[in-house]
């Protein structure tokens, strides 16, 4: 999500990262709600991991591709910012399709989530509202001090870095949830 945030707001300004986040904060309202309603035990099989893992690190891929194929500068931003929904759809895809997001819910938010439930809709509600908060918080952050100018060089080393470490992060999911397929 930090790759893609860094992306999107060097692409289309400070807003992106705030829509970046909105993306990834429906995925999770999704999820949380799921996992309310007793998804969790689902989600600890090893079959469901294991398509997540394969179709996960494809897009991951994909991504990570995408980044390294990016020009050498940083884009210059419009006077008229782009209206579509990529930094919404880019946030759910981007976390919908990372397998460790899934992961850490099956394991520890479910517990987190269960714990919340204690005090009913109104602590389900504190808990998620908080979650959010702090990765708006921290994106947001992010999202200021690219949009406040990186230099050319520093920018195409992040794009660089981020599409690299996606791109093994990919290799690392496809061969784990393969394997699940190849036993």
């Amino acid at each position: 999500m930090l790759a893609l945030n860094i992306a999107e707001v060097a692409r289309r300004g400070f807003w992106a990262a705030p829509l970046v986040v909105l993306g990834h904060g429906l995925a999770e309202a999704a999820l949380v709600a799921a996992l309310a309603l007793g998804l969790s035990p689902f989600l600890k099989q090893e079959l469901p991991i294991a398509i997540v893992g394969v179709l996960g690190g494809l897009f991951l891929g994909w991504m990570g591709l995408g980044l390294l194929r990016q020009k050498t500068e940083r884009p210059v931003l419009s006077a008229k910012p782009s209206r579509k929904a990529f930094p919404v759809l880019g946030g759910v895809m981007v976390s919908v399709a990372n397998p460790t997001w899934l992961l850490w819910w099956a394991a520890v938010g479910s517990t987190f989530v269960v714990w919340a439930l204690r005090l009913g809709l109104p602590g389900l509600a504190t808990f998620y509202a908080g979650h959010i908060l702090s990765d708006l918080s921290w994106y947001s952050l992010v999202g200021v001090l690219v949009s406040r100018g990186l230099a050319p060089k520093l920018y195409r080393g992040l794009m660089i870095a981020s599409g690299a470490f996606l791109l093994a992060l990919a290799g690392y999911f496809i061969y784990s949830g393969g394997a699940f397929f190849l036993a």
